[in-house]
């Protein structure tokens, strides 16, 4: 299972604490972020981690949750994030203080993403973006014109069967709890199997 949405995290820790074993231990790519500033970069720079506040702009609001995880911290007793503001907050402060973006002059993106990376984004971006890079290190050689079209869309669950490096991969996508609730509860009853699962606490992820 994904393990980047802490909304069904802790969905699964309170209904399906049998699935646990099967999270993946991966941090949430905020919760990541948070931890290599803190670290990797503090120490290359020579900064005292405790001197960092990070600020994450995030649409949701189970992030701000997540940050007070205390399995959450790279260092003992220091958040990895320090503040979450959602969009809408994020919104609300930029009109208060009169910011016009149609005034602001343009300027380049950063460009330091993955092509992998940009699909965290997107409904069903973070299965994609792991299929994607299994694949890679499998052929050893970055797929061409390889598209996951079965994960794309805002279907509530979304199944395929991918074969990567001569092996069948079972995955199935859900989004929204009723969706993952009906699909935890047919993997738990047996009557489906897969071997890779995101699931996503909203609808559309």
């Amino acid at each position: 299972f994904t393990s980047c949405c802490p909304g069904w995290i802790r969905y699964c820790e309170t209904y399906y604490p049998d699935f646990l074993d099967n999270l993946s231990s991966c941090k949430s790519p905020q919760q990541m972020f948070g931890a290599v500033i803190k670290t990797m970069y503090a120490d290359k720079n020579g900064i005292d981690p405790k001197d960092i506040v990070t600020v994450s702009i995030m649409p949701c609001t189970a992030k701000k949750f997540e940050i007070h995880r205390k399995n959450q911290q790279a260092i003992d007793g220091l958040d990895d994030v320090d503040i979450v503001v959602t969009t809408r907050e994020l919104s609300r402060m930029v009109s208060r203080a009169g910011i016009m973006f149609s005034d602001l002059p343009d300027e380049k993106f950063d460009e330091i993403a993955s092509s992998a990376g940009l699909l965290f984004g997107a409904t069903d971006g973070v299965m994609e973006a792991a299929l994607r890079t299994v694949a890679e290190l499998v052929n050893k050689k970055e797929p061409e014109n390889l598209v996951f079209q079965e994960l794309r869309g805002v279907k509530g669950i979304k199944e395929a069967v991918y074969n990567i490096g001569g092996k069948d991969v079972r995955v199935a996508a859900a989004s929204g709890l009723a969706n993952v609730k009906s699909l935890l509860d047919s993997i738990r009853s047996g009557e489906k199997e897969y071997d890779f699962i995101e699931c996503m606490a909203c609808p559309g992820g």
